[in-house]
């Protein structure tokens, strides 16, 4: 996300060029794309997974649809959509290949083969005609990408009139008191354990920092409504550490 003219973006608490933020996150997710799920499970205590079926529940897919998973490399969120639509098609997209690379290896996917596409490639410049899909997803992504704005204008453009944005993403506690202890947490113990599990202190550091940069839940929904969506909503999930943020094209 741009905050001044000179072209220069937040990358965790540090100010760097526009230019060098996704160089600089491909470089994260490189590094960590072994232990990413691992990683997933151990920082919230398998909520992620509770939070993806929720997603789900709220997408309710339906058979025959045509998906985008945006940041999706591991295929977590594109498996579960696909086994809850027969007949659906998933594209997983996503700008680390070696994230892609370890959705491709996870036993779902030989399953599903017929059904997946994987894709390397910018949130900020999909690589599809406008209209080609049903859904658009991003779990855990788009606060790392350089100018949401651009992402959001993205989604918008490869939806089909009538298609859906969700988006999952960690959020703001709407309790200072809970929120505190959850900071605690977060700068105290992931990066730690981010050493320990992946051998990776700074990129954990990193994604801690990120989610406290990105916007909280009605200033984000704001954002996509400038995207051009309508009937914007979003859930709170576990007390607010997490968001479901959903929109149409309408």
């Amino acid at each position: 996300m741009t905050d001044d003219p000179q072209g220069t973006t937040h990358f965790g608490y540090q100010t760097v060029p526009e230019a060098e933020k996704a160089g600089m996150v491909h470089g994260v997710f490189t590094r960590v794309a072994s232990k990413y799920d691992i990683m997933n499970d151990l920082m919230s205590g398998g909520m992620h997974r509770l939070w993806k079926d929720g997603m789900m529940d709220w997408l309710a897919p339906r058979p025959g649809q045509r998906l985008l998973d945006v940041a999706g490399g591991t295929g977590d969120v594109a498996f579960r959509f696909l086994k809850r639509a027969p007949g659906a098609m998933a594209t997983v997209l996503d700008l680390t290949e070696s994230m892609l690379v370890a959705g491709r290896q996870r036993a779902d996917a030989d399953k599903m083969a017929d059904r997946l596409d994987w894709v390397v490639g910018d949130a900020m410049a999909l690589p599809f005609a406008a209209g080609t899909f049903d859904v658009y997803t991003i779990s855990f992504g788009i606060r790392n990408v350089t100018r949401i704005e651009d992402a959001l204008s993205e989604a918008f453009r490869v939806l089909r009139p009538g298609g859906r944005l969700m988006v999952l993403e960690f959020s703001q506690i709407p309790n200072a008191a809970l929120q505190w202890a959850y900071d605690r947490y977060s700068f105290n113990v992931i990066p730690v354990m981010g050493q320990v599990v992946a051998g990776d202190r700074d990129s954990y550091q990193y994604l801690v920092e990120s989610i406290r940069k990105f916007p909280e839940q009605e200033k984000f929904a704001e954002m996509i409504r400038k995207a051009g969506f309508g009937q914007v909503k979003y859930r709170n999930l576990t007390m607010g550490v997490a968001a479901l943020h959903s929109g149409w094209k309408i």
